[in-house]
């Protein structure tokens, strides 16, 4: 199944917990030329580095990715653990202490109040415990993608009204251009045949023959036909990409490209000024055009 048209722009966020662990994706997605992902994971969740590089490129195709992972652990449970070190340098300095002098024995609780002999200690996680946390921050994540996903085809829906909207524009730009008597050959040689009469009125020498044949060259030179067959080739296969879905926005900005390209040939061909309104108009629309596309998928 075709992908709707997407958006490269768009962000997400999703909270998620496991045990004593608590974290927040945020995923924000701008215009790129191609799929660019940059990962900030907290410590002991770099292992999720290929599974989401994975997921995104399953995903998405065009875009620069930000992915960030906050994590925070609660206080977990503490043991009291004795430090058998301390202990007995504590026991060792005691006995070599009563040899010296006649003292009481030591009792249990003077010991262990000595500073050191007892450490507070938290009960770390286990491997596994740390492994169904990275599991299910990595559920919480798809999450994160799936709403990133749905914002740019709804960006991308946006964008696709605005432009056929312009490619319309285009359609019927064209269609006026088509309807302007100024492009029509026979109007093109007569203008320069009337110019050619006023030459020769002033300027005897003059051979008509040749004057003619230049005419005609210059007639087909601002025959602007193939242009205006061009620009509604491409409107077509412009309306066709936009009803196809998908990441079409490269054909998009090449088509774009090709609008410019026929447009400034159809001005520096026209010489007539309804003409060159018409060509001034459609370079207007194609730029609006152009601009939108960038941010497509």
């Amino acid at each position: 199944m075709t992908r709707p048209l997407a958006s490269m722009t768009g962000f997400a966020r999703t909270d998620g917990a496991h045990g004593a662990v608590r974290w927040t994706w945020e995923l924000r997605s701008v215009n790129g030329k191609g799929l660019d992902i940059r990962l900030r994971l907290p410590n002991g969740f770099d292992s999720l580095e290929v599974p989401l590089r994975k997921r995104f490129g399953e995903k998405l195709v065009r875009g620069n990715i930000s992915v960030t992972l906050t994590v925070q652990r609660e206080a977990g449970q503490s043991a009291l653990v004795v430090n058998e070190q301390v202990l007995e340098s504590v026991i060792a300095a005691m006995r070599a202490v009563g040899e010296r002098i006649q003292a009481s024995p030591p009792t249990l609780d003077g010991i262990l109040a000595f500073r050191g002999v007892l450490d507070v200690q938290e009960i770390s996680d286990t491997e596994e415990e740390r492994d169904a946390q990275r599991q299910a921050a990595l559920a919480s994540f798809d999450e994160a993608l799936d709403g990133l996903v749905a914002m740019r085809a709804r960006e991308g829906a946006a964008i696709a009204e605005v432009l056929r909207g312009h490619v319309d524009r285009i359609a019927a730009l064209t269609e006026e251009a088509e309807r302007c008597p100024a492009h029509q050959p026979q109007a093109i040689l007569a203008r320069l045949e009337a110019q050619v009469r006023g030459l020769t009125d002033h300027f005897s020498d003059f051979d008509p023959q040749r004057l003619h044949q230049e005419a005609v060259l210059l007639a087909t030179k601002a025959d602007i036909r193939e242009e205006l067959d061009r620009l509604a080739a491409h409107v077509e296969a412009a309306r066709a990409l936009l009803d196809g879905g998908g990441a079409v926005g490269r054909k998009l900005d090449f088509l774009a490209q090709e609008f410019n390209r026929e447009t400034n040939t159809l001005c520096s061909k026209s010489n007539d000024k309804d003409l060159t309104a018409i060509g001034l108009e459609l370079k207007a629309v194609v730029d609006r055009l152009r601009e939108q596309i960038q941010n497509l998928e």
